[in-house]
């Protein structure tokens, strides 16, 4: 057995580490479930942690549970940097670890196949069990119950995650759950540090969202053509066509946002981020390998292709964390714990649309490292995923019973396309993509919306593109809020200016007075929303995202970004009432 480790030699502890290891050592409880926000510095807490259990003989082993195996070689090095040695080799047909480590790194999926191997483990010696990202035990109820069986005896038990809720209902093993007043259970965190507070200490970096809308056309299978522009009200299965057809390398709009994307990454290496990454996310692997081919073509440069089955993937990985190449191109294998510090510019390219893969895709891009670094990610104009980037400071629980989401979205629908990383899914043998086209339609930061609709290369767009890579998030705030101010007033200028009709009568409005379509209204009444959350914020110092949580609270409805025109009307009047 190698020497017990000292805890005096792990790394300094951020303010919410030392908070949540006083609090845990004051319990002293068999289970305890730490939720902290991506890059926030879990595996640094846990490894305290079990330094500490370790050395006062608490506990004899260590077993750390990962969901992928590229992050077991990533926790097996963090562990062996303080003193704890960690086999990330380990298979179930070892039965025991080798005497030269501390315990072992393991799989839920090796896990769920043989709990039992697990649990003899666990019983032999007086373990301490890390469950990092813990809603992945209840992935499937057999994970669940594996995990549970196997892990039962352990002296302590220690659950990390940066997201603690799921899309179904089967329950996160060794999580408490509390009944609210309205009957439903909530998972009960021990420590909570979300991404707002995160955000307000510095150890992560503010995400400025660019939503690219546009025109998509696709035939039916039975022959019929669609033509809709992305983004607008409509029902989940065309909004999932039309989310799919941008998505096809094959159209105009992938390439036009990866332009887009790869100008806002070259603007970051030039500004104070000269090993600036980017990381495409993409729905399966012909599509990741179509991406990356139109990469090359845009820069001139092979991007790094990641798919999980690939022998070498993790070592691909490691090497772009550590290197300067451009961009990397993945599936979903690196959408959750793996630490790539450089990332700072992503493309959701996904047709997944869960609010648990969302919020662990973007964390791969807020891992701060120098003051004032921020990151951008360009989306689809889809309202579902427009609300949930207004919504990254919401801190959410798992509920057990809880209604489907009233907007109508059909998550299944989007999920079942993302099923299989080597077919193209289910959607494609119902039509066929034929043409889109990309333009910048929104800027989300702080659950706020900015900017107005401009087309892709216009000025407006490359204005966006240019933002300094070094900003706060009060300057990114005040720079964005100066800058919609600006396009407001150059739009209310030009439409003073334009010539009345001829037979227009004297005292009639001119006809571009005012927006005309449903789309053009919404977007107004969004910019007049955000106007008036904007001076508030400047009065009370709440952030933009707690002042539209409280208009929701108060009128009811999604976010901004889904919102009606009458939910928007209604936001503003109370808005105008607010102290």
């Amino acid at each position: 057995m190698p020497p017990r480790p000292n805890p005096q030699d792990s790394p300094d502890l951020r303010a919410w580490q030392r908070k949540a290891l006083v609090e845990y050592l004051r319990r002293r409880s068999e289970d305890f479930l730490a939720v902290a926000t991506p890059g926030a510095g879990k595996t640094t807490f846990a490894l305290r942690i079990a330094a500490e259990l370790l050395a006062d003989g608490t506990v004899e082993a260590v077993t750390v549970v990962a969901p992928t195996e590229h992050l077991k070689a990533q926790w097996a090095s963090a562990a062996g940097r303080v003193g704890i040695h960690l086999d990330p080799t380990f298979r179930n047909a070892d039965v025991h670890s080798a005497a030269d480590f501390h315990g072992a790194v393991v799989t839920y999926a090796q896990v769920g196949m043989a709990p039992q191997v697990h649990r003899r483990r666990t019983m032999t010696r007086r373990t301490l069990v890390i469950l990092d990202e813990i809603h992945h035990a209840g992935d499937s109820r057999s994970w669940g119950d594996g995990i549970y069986a196997a892990f039962e005896p352990a002296v302590r038990r220690l659950a990390l995650t940066g997201t603690p809720f799921r899309t179904d209902e089967n329950p996160i093993p060794f999580v408490r759950y509390e009944r609210g007043g309205d009957g439903l259970q909530r998972s009960k965190s021990d420590s909570v540090y979300g991404y707002a507070d995160a955000l307000r200490d510095g150890v992560v970096r503010p995400v400025i969202f660019l939503a690219y809308s546009g025109e998509t056309r696709w035939r039916t299978s039975a022959g019929d053509e669609l033509a809709v522009r992305l983004g607008e009200p409509m029902t989940s299965d065309v909004t999932a066509h039309a989310w799919r057809t941008a998505l096809d390398p094959k159209g105009d709009w992938m390439p036009q946002v990866l332009r887009a994307a790869d100008a806002r990454l070259q603007v970051k290496r030039a500004g104070g981020m000269p090993d600036a990454g980017g990381l495409v996310i993409a729905s399966d692997q012909n599509s990741a390998r179509a991406y990356a081919r139109l990469l090359e073509r845009i820069t001139g440069e092979k991007a790094v292709v990641v798919l999980s089955d690939d022998v070498g993937a993790s070592a691909r990985i490691a090497s772009f964390a550590r290197g300067d190449e451009r961009w990397l191109v993945a599936v979903r294998m690196v959408s959750e714990g793996v630490d790539i510090p450089r990332l700072a510019v992503g493309v959701y390219a996904t047709n997944a649309s869960t609010p648990l893969f969302f919020a662990q895709a973007i964390g791969r891009f807020v891992r701060a490292r120098l003051p004032g670094e921020t990151a951008t990610v360009f989306l689809p104009s889809v309202p579902h995923l427009l609300g949930l980037a207004s919504e990254m400071e919401a801190q959410r629980n798992h509920v057990l019973g809880e209604p489907k989401s009233p907007d109508g979205f059909d998550d299944d629908l989007l999920e079942r396309a993302q099923k299989s990383e080597k077919a193209s899914g289910e959607l494609e043998k119902k039509f066929e993509s034929l043409s889109s086209s990309a333009e910048l339609d929104q800027v989300i930061f702080d659950g706020g919306t900015f900017g107005v609709p401009a087309q892709a290369g216009t000025p407006e767009e490359e204005e966006y593109l240019g933002l300094p890579g070094l900003l706060t998030p009060d300057q990114v705030s005040a720079l964005l809020t100066k800058r919609q101010a600006a396009q407001l007033a150059a739009q209310k200028k030009q439409r003073s200016a334009a010539p009345a009709p001829a037979n227009a009568s004297p005292n009639a409005a001119p006809a571009s007075a005012g927006p005309r379509t449903a789309g053009e209204r919404r977007l107004a009444l969004r910019h007049q929303l955000n106007a008036l959350v904007n001076a508030h914020h400047h009065r009370t110092g709440l952030p933009h995202g707690k002042i539209h949580a409280e208009l929701r609270r108060l009128c009811g409805g999604p976010p901004s970004a889904q919102a009606t025109i009458e939910q928007l009307e209604e936001r503003i009047a109370t808005a105008q009432t607010m102290k």
